[in-house]
């Protein structure tokens, strides 16, 4: 019985790939499928991912341009939904001929992609090609090497930054072109906001897991012990009381000050704010910087992520995702998939990727292509998201951890930002969410026989 059940579900799942990838990201490449006769002689990669909106769509355009510019390998991209889902899915085929050639992870999803043993680490393909990594950007690479290995490539890379109405900076005495650098000083900059503009609110965090690993890691801070998991396995958090309450504290002053616009956890509703006019700062991914500007009715300004004022600035964690390589697959077939993972670091492919998405360019050298340059001219704020992250320490606070649990991880600290948010103690927060992030890393590590 149990074996009847496991097929069915398989089946479900595969069927529901299927018709989600009808409905998405097949949509433009109708033009780009071989014939039966070029089928033939056509090795045809499987590529799911998770670009959604204007991403996939200049995904699509990629990836028609890569089958357009040989005879030898058709790439087939599939939308599978959101990371999770799309884990989910590929979980459930994992290992069968229904599993994708690559498959795009986020970040987060590093560890348990290498521990599910379903992949070949793309490390034994640039040993074989003699590809050099070193040619990438180092601050984006240094997240996806364990132990001097690389498993995945890395290819949509974002981080945090500080959106701010520059209008509203004026309106209130502020100078646009200084923005706060550190918490106290945007506590302070909120304050003189809604002073100047009673029905505007000076600052919004989304009460977002990511946000708070990287408010951490500008601080130097790690989330895990055993430097965030990549000497050994982590067994408890890696931050201090003092860390961890800096940023709550944080909230907590500009929430009783009545300075703070609380969103909770919904992203669309607080740039929906920042575009009314309703706050003048907050923070979120560098790579929604290209709908911001182009949206909003006031100059946009980009300022680095803010910290404590008694640390020095780290930098950033890489944020996004990266392909994997399934294993299982013929040599034939990973090795036409290899082929499209070089094509995607190729500087034209990456200024395009850039300029069209707000990603970074996983190669550098694709800052000098010219359609970027005439980019920056247009939106010179770009630049600030690439001048943050090429100014980013190096070091295992700004390497970013590495865990099976993190997605739970995140969660848990969603709900203790939004406890203060909604006026709770810093205290009982934090302890709470400390108690909560060891269990989840015990729990993990039992599961594992660790």
């Amino acid at each position: 019985m149990r074996k009847l059940f496991a097929f069915l579900t398989l089946g479900i799942v595969v069927l529901l790939s299927a018709c989600s990838s009808e409905g998405n990201s097949t949509q433009g490449q109708e033009g780009d499928k071989p014939s039966s006769t070029e089928n033939t002689r056509m090795q045809e990669v499987t590529f799911w991912h998770s670009m959604g909106g204007a991403a996939q769509d200049s995904l699509n355009k990629i990836v028609g341009d890569f089958n357009k510019s040989q005879d030898k390998i058709h790439v087939k991209a599939l939308y599978q939904g959101t990371y999770d889902e799309s884990l989910t899915k590929f979980n459930a085929v994992a290992g069968s001929d229904s599993a994708p050639t690559v498959i795009q992870t986020f970040e987060i999803g590093t560890k348990a992609m290498i521990n599910s043993g379903q992949i070949l680490p793309i490390q034994e393909l640039i040993d074989a090609d003699g590809y050099d990594m070193s040619e990438l950007e180092e601050n984006i690479t240094k997240y996806y090497s364990l132990d001097g290995k690389f498993y995945s490539m890395p290819f949509n890379s974002s981080t945090p930054v500080m959106y701010y109405n520059k209008d509203a900076f004026k309106a209130a005495g502020l100078n646009p072109d200084a923005p706060p650098k550190t918490f106290e000083e945007v506590a302070e900059a909120s304050k003189a906001i809604v002073e100047s503009n009673p029905k505007m609110k000076g600052f919004a965090l989304q009460a977002y897991g990511w946000l708070w690993e990287q408010l951490l890691a500008n601080q130097g801070a790690l989330l895990l012990n055993n430097d965030n998991g990549r000497k050994e396995t982590p067994t408890e958090i890696g931050w201090s009381e003092e860390e961890g309450k800096s940023i709550l504290n944080w909230v907590k002053n500009m929430v009783d000050d009545g300075t703070f616009a609380n969103y909770g956890t919904n992203y669309d509703n607080m740039m929906a704010g920042f575009l009314a006019g309703d706050v003048s700062m907050f923070l979120q991914s560098s790579a929604s910087s290209g709908d911001i500007i182009d949206n909003a009715s006031f100059e946009v300004g980009i300022a680095y992520l803010p910290y404590p004022a008694n640390k020095v600035r780290q930098g950033v964690v890489i944020g996004g995702a990266s392909l994997w390589m399934t294993a299982g697959k013929s040599d034939a077939e990973q090795k036409a998939a290899w082929e499209f993972m070089k094509y995607l670091q190729t500087p034209k492919v990456q200024a395009e990727w850039h300029v069209e998405t707000g990603y970074f360019a996983i190669n550098p050298s694709a800052y000098e292509e010219q359609i970027v340059k005439d980019a920056w001219a247009k939106k010179p704020q770009l630049q600030v998201t690439v001048n943050q992250l090429q100014d980013t320490k190096e070091s295992y606070a700004t390497q970013g951890a590495l865990m099976d649990m993190l997605p739970e991880g995140r969660k848990i600290i969603e709900t203790a930002l939004e406890t203060i948010y909604n006026g709770g103690d810093v205290n009982q927060a934090h302890r709470s969410a400390v108690e909560q992030f060891n269990a989840a890393i015990k729990q993990a590590n039992a599961a594992r026989g660790e």
